[in-house]
């Protein structure tokens, strides 16, 4: 009867390596970022110190991607969008996409038929973040980080005004498409010295609705927002209002 538990519990971590696309050297630290302080012998026994650790490699890897994604984006624009990805909301619900609660080892209080709380959720994938930054380094943490937040960093990129959309679409066309997007001036209005631009941009054989500007730059960004959301990575254009009018002058 003990040699089936042992190999239930074997079973259980396995699948749980699978779910997350990291195999454990040591799969002690898997069974520790798995334990809930309430189904551990003691408090140093459970996932509470993995998640302390994971919590800080989670912001670390979030921060360096925001840091190189977007050049041009001033420190409040990354800050707010770190604290949209990092949160608690987002951590739970990768853990709940995953189904981590089926490996998840809780005491009495937490076994019964209501559902674990988001808070130990968010605490479960940032101890198994943890647990795999020790066994393996930084760079299957930051695997496993992009793997399941990448998405998430675009989505709320996107939706944030005055960002780099240019670097966005090239991170979604990359990911999805396997091409680079590129950009055409597709026409030109007004006088030299007060000039409109009109950019589309493209994604392999898909041309997208052109974009206006003061300049090719300015064009070219709010040709990216149009992209993006013909997409679906962006529910509106933040920058539709600002965009000069056609009529805008005269020719």
């Amino acid at each position: 009867m003990k040699a089936d538990a042992t190999d239930s519990a074997t079973a259980s971590l396995e699948e749980c390596e699978r779910r997350i696309g990291y195999r454990f050297r040591d799969r002690a630290l898997l069974q520790a970022a798995v334990t809930h302080a309430s189904g551990a012998e003691s408090r140093l026994a459970s996932n509470e110190r993995l998640e302390f650790l994971g919590d800080a490699i989670l912001g670390f890897v979030v921060c360096e991607k925001l840091f190189r994604l977007f050049p041009d984006s001033l420190e409040g624009d990354l800050t707010r969008i770190k604290s949209a990805v990092v949160s608690r909301e987002t951590c739970s619900r990768i853990s709940s996409e995953l189904r981590l609660v089926e490996f998840l080892v809780v005491g009495k209080g937490l076994s019964g038929s209501q559902p674990v709380p988001n808070s130990v959720l968010s605490d479960l994938f940032e101890s198994l973040v943890a647990a795999v930054y020790i066994d393996g380094g930084i760079e299957p943490a930051r695997r496993l980080i992009e793997r399941f937040m990448e998405q998430e960093i675009v989505n709320v990129a996107a939706g944030t005004h005055g960002l780099n959309h240019k670097s966005i679409l090239q991170q979604v066309s990359q990911r999805e498409l396997g091409v680079t997007p590129t950009y055409e001036v597709v026409g030109e209005q007004g006088p030299d010295h007060d000039k409109l631009f009109h950019v589309a941009a493209q994604v392999g054989a898909i041309r997208y609705p052109p974009a206006t500007g003061r300049n090719k730059k300015e064009a070219e960004q709010r040709a990216a927002c149009k992209a993006l959301v013909k997409l679906g990575h962006l529910s509106e254009d933040p920058d539709a209002s600002a965009e000069p009018a056609d009529d805008a002058r005269d020719v």
